[in-house]
């Protein structure tokens, strides 16, 4: 499957409905090329990949012929990779352990001008990284305070049988009550609800190239 321009124009219109200032990651993971030109073609600047190489493979060579593309890593991240990986990526939505974060500031001149969020596992699932509910507030402080990285928000996956709008709004608390702003919640089956609960970004794949395959 392309890119599905109609349901990119509806999440948008959504977006715009609700006065909200969300912006949309196309998570482009497993997905041609092609398929990435053409969500280019239409305006599409923010890429999410889950790996480093692919990533890579599709990205290095389009990052340089589109300068304003913005790509974010929304999949897990060994340590061995966090040096490839600084010089690709725009932001992290998966710090979501001491030993990452401790990997990062190793290179201290790629992560200059780099953005984490926190990963958070609200839903304590054994299945899911992340950080659980208590200890986050001293992950954060850990990260933000002692390490200097550049946090600005948080980022969760609900459990998938669960009301979503439970978890969002947890995170919601847990990022005012740390002063942070930004919120990396919601994908193609729940994106209306993080919206309404104040994600800054969404995170759409198959909504827009189709089911995995």
């Amino acid at each position: 499957m392309s890119f599905n321009i109609e349901k990119y124009r509806e999440i948008e219109g959504f977006i715009k409905k609700n006065n909200s200032k969300t912006k949309i990651v196309a998570i482009s993971k497993n997905k041609k090329i092609e398929a990435v030109l053409e969500a280019i073609s239409v305006g599409v600047r923010i890429f999410g990949e889950n790996k480093v190489q692919e990533a890579s493979e599709k990205f290095n060579n389009l990052k340089e012929s589109h300068k304003d593309i913005e790509l974010h890593l929304t999949g897990p991240l060994q340590t061995n990779k966090v040096k490839q990986a600084l010089r690709l990526f725009d932001v992290f939505h998966i710090l979501d352990r001491k030993k990452l974060a401790d990997e990062f500031v190793k290179h201290e001149k790629l992560i200059q001008n780099k953005k984490f969020f926190i990963q958070v596992n609200l839903g304590m699932e054994e299945t899911k990284s992340g950080i659980h509910p208590k200890e986050c507030n001293d992950f954060i402080n850990y990260c933000k305070n002692k390490l200097k990285l550049k946090v600005i928000g948080l980022m969760c996956i609900p459990p998938q049988n669960d009301d979503p709008t439970i978890y969002f709004k947890k995170l919601s608390s847990v990022a005012k009550e740390n002063n942070l702003e930004e919120l990396s919640m919601g994908m193609s089956q729940d994106f209306n609800k993080a919206i309404e609960c104040g994600a800054t970004y969404i995170r759409i794949g198959t909504s827009f190239f189709g089911e995995r395959k």
